[in-house]
C-alpha cells in the first residue's frame, strides 16, 4: 500500500532531503545537494520565493519505507503576471514503481485543485533561477550542481500518466583547448570602436556585488520576450547574490558596458565542482568544505551558467568581447573544458552566441505537462 504524507517538521524535512542520496547511492553521474543549503531553500524564513509562492513537500512510503518524494508548489508571480493557472512539481525522485509516481502527482494535483489551477507542469523550481526539467538524453554524463538528474524511467512514468512534453532544454560541451581565439581576439578592438563599448573585469566580489543588481535588471530584460519567463525580484536577487555570486571567482563574472557606463552585456561562469560535491556528500563539514574551495581554484572545467546580452546588441559581435576576456582567464587557469548549462531550445539569440565554439550536444532534458 503507498501513503503519501506531508513533510513539515524539520526531522521530515531532512528525510525529504536525503531521501535521493539511496535513490542514487553509487550511482557515478548524480551529483547531491549540499543537505543545509537545500533546507535553507525551503525554508519560507530564508528564502524569498515564498512571498509570492506556496509549497506543499510531499514523501511517498510503501510497506513502511521511503519510495518516493516531489514539492508542489504554487508561483503566484506566474500566475497574475502570465496568467498562467499551472501548479509546479519539482524535487521530484521516486523508485521505478509507476503507482507511486501517480500518488505523488495526484497529491500535486489535488494542490492545484484547492487553488483553481488548470494545469500540471514538471519537473520545475519554485522561479526561472531554480533547477528545471527531466533528462531525457545524456544519462552517462556527469551531471551539475545547477541542474537533477534522473533515472529513465521517469520519463516513462511521466508518459504513462498521460503527461506531454511541454518545454525542452538543451546542454552543451565544447573542449577549451579547440577554441581558436584569433577571431574574437582581431574583432574585440573593432566592436569596441565601433559601437563604443568597454569591457570590465573584477577582482573583488566587493566590486562584483556593487554591480549584481544592475546585472540581474539586465538578466530581466534579455529574457523579457521568453514566454515563460517572470522577472527576478528585488528580494530574489538579494537571495541569488548571497547564495551564488559570493561563491564564485570575481575573475568569471563578466560586464561589457557602453561608452555611457551602462551594463549591455553579461555572462558568469561557475567553475565545476561537481565531482567535489560528489566527494562531500552534502556534508560542508567537516572536510566537504575544503574539498570544494580547491575545486574553486583548481577546477579544469567551467558552467556558462548565465549568459545575457541586450536584444539591440545580440547581433553586433558582443560575444567576442566576452570571450576574449575569458579566453585570457581561461588561459591563465589552464581550464580544458566548458560546459553550457540548460538553455531553453526556443532561445535562439542565445545558441548563436555559441556557433562558432563547436559546441556537441550531450543532455536533453524536458518538463511536461498535463491538464487538471
Amino acid at each position: 500500500m503507498i501513503t503519501i504524507k506531508e513533510a513539515t517538521t524539520k526531522s521530515e524535512m531532512r528525510e525529504f532531503v536525503k531521501f535521493p542520496f539511496s535513490l542514487y547511492k553509487d550511482n557515478p553521474y548524480w551529483i547531491p545537494p549540499i543537505i543545509q543549503d537545500e533546507l535553507d531553500s525551503f525554508n519560507p524564513k530564508i528564502n524569498p520565493v515564498f512571498e509570492s509562492a506556496i509549497a506543499k513537500f510531499y514523501m511517498a512510503y510503501k510497506d513502511g519505507n521511503a519510495v518516493g518524494r516531489t514539492v508542489a508548489s504554487i508561483n503566484w508571480d506566474e500566475v497574475n503576471q502570465l496568467k498562467k493557472l499551472k501548479v509546479r512539481f519539482g524535487w521530484f525522485d521516486v523508485i521505478d514503481d509507476v503507482e507511486v509516481t501517480r500518488a505523488l502527482l495526484d497529491k500535486v494535483i489535488e494542490l492545484g485543485h484547492e487553488h483553481g489551477m488548470k494545469e500540471i507542469e514538471g519537473p520545475l523550481g519554485f522561479s526561472n533561477l531554480d533547477k528545471v526539467g527531466a533528462l531525457t538524453m545524456g544519462f552517462d554524463q556527469i551531471g551539475t550542481m545547477i541542474s537533477w538528474y534522473n533515472h529513465p524511467y521517469y520519463i516513462t512514468h511521466f508518459e504513462q500518466l498521460g503527461l506531454k512534453p511541454e518545454k525542452e532544454f538543451i546542454e552543451s560541451i565544447f573542449s577549451f583547448s579547440n577554441v581558436d581565439p584569433t577571431p574574437f581576439v582581431k574583432a574585440e578592438e573593432l566592436i569596441k570602436k565601433r559601437y563604443g563599448l568597454v569591457s570590465r573585469n573584477y577582482t573583488t566580489t566587493r566590486e562584483v556585488m556593487n554591480r549584481a543588481d544592475e546585472m540581474f535588471d539586465l538578466f530581466n530584460r534579455c529574457y523579457a520576450h521568453l514566454s515563460s519567463f517572470v522577472p527576478v525580484s528585488d528580494k530574489i536577487k538579494a537571495f541569488y547574490k548571497k547564495k551564488y555570486i559570493s561563491f564564485i571567482n570575481p575573475e568569471y563574472i563578466k560586464f561589457i558596458d557602453d561608452k555611457d557606463g551602462n551594463m549591455i552585456a553579461f555572462a558568469i561562469v561557475m567553475p565545476s565542482l561537481s565531482k567535489a560535491i560528489q566527494e562531500a556528500k552534502g556534508k560542508l563539514f567537516p572536510f566537504g568544505f575544503l574539498k570544494i574551495l580547491k575545486a574553486k581554484k583548481h577546477s579544469k572545467e567551467v558552467m556558462f551558467y548565465l549568459i545575457g546580452v541586450l536584444p539591440e546588441y545580440q547581433n553586433k559581435g558582443v560575444t567576442a568581447l566576452i570571450m576574449s576576456e575569458y579566453y585570457k582567464v581561461f588561459k591563465k587557469n589552464k581550464i580544458e573544458t566548458c560546459i553550457r548549462t540548460p538553455e531553453l531550445d526556443e532561445n535562439n539569440p542565445i545558441h548563436n552566441l555559441w556557433k562558432n565554439f563547436n559546441p556537441i550536444i550531450h543532455k536533453r532534458r524536458k518538463t511536461f505537462l498535463k491538464p487538471i
